[in-house]
């Protein structure tokens, strides 16, 4: 019976996401190397749909400015429909929502507080760069979205590895015209999220923020439980 941790299973459950980042970007040579692990990730028929655009500098700072002007003027151009109903997956995202404003120290009442947390969101938390994951829309998108989430996490964990990091962001979705306009995406490739990315800021406390998972048994079924301690 394997008793002892492996350098993954560290990584694995070392890895946060930051909401708070220096400005310092990161070289070249480890953006190419984040892009080059990520490149490994599996996917359905080795389709590879992943189609990622990575900002820094001036586009970074053009998109920023163009969703935080969507926002203040409320429009946004989502590519695909966002929920999570009302019952338990509702209530897992309001316990998160929570925690985030209690750690930030925002409270409920204060709308303003909370619009600028989602002006952080759109300013990227002051990461560097940021990648949008687009895909082809093949059948319902969902096996292709699936693989859009291998990609993802392989991208995180590589900044993790290197030393850095990053956050997976749904809002940035939901400014896919902007981003398209800038970045001169053809219409048919749609955004499913974008992840900042760079050094977190040390100082920060949000950064000290990591969020509750679920134990295992809540998520897992076992048929045929295997024989765990014998052999």
């Amino acid at each position: 019976m394997t008793t002892s941790t492996t350098p993954l299973v560290d990584l694995l459950r070392s890895r946060y996401s930051v909401r708070k980042f220096l400005p310092t970007p990161m070289s070249a040579a480890d953006i190419r190397g984040v892009l080059e692990d990520a490149q490994t990730s599996p996917s359905n028929s080795n389709t590879q749909p992943w189609a990622v655009h990575v900002v820094s500098g001036a586009a970074r700072d053009a998109i920023s400015g163009g969703m935080l002007r969507a926002h203040e003027e409320g429009r946004t151009s989502s590519d695909f429909t966002f929920g999570y109903g009302d019952g338990l997956y509702a209530s897992r995202a309001q316990h998160h929502g929570a925690t985030l404003y209690e750690a930030l120290g925002v409270a409920r009442s204060d709308v303003e507080g909370r619009n600028d947390v989602v002006r952080d969101n759109l300013r990227f938390y002051g990461a560097p760069h940021a990648a949008f994951l687009f895909m082809p829309l093949l059948g319902d998108g969902v096996r292709t979205a699936g693989d859009i989430g291998m990609y993802a996490q392989t991208f995180l964990l590589s900044l993790t590895a290197r030393g850095f990091h990053g956050i997976p962001q749904t809002i940035l979705g939901m400014y896919a015209d902007v981003v398209r306009e800038v970045l001169g995406v053809p219409e048919e490739l749609k955004l499913l999220f974008g992840i900042s990315f760079g050094t977190a800021d040390p100082a920060a406390k949000v950064n000290e923020l990591r969020m509750h998972r679920l134990p295992m048994e809540q998520s897992v079924v076992f048929h045929d439980e295997p024989a765990w301690g014998r052999g």
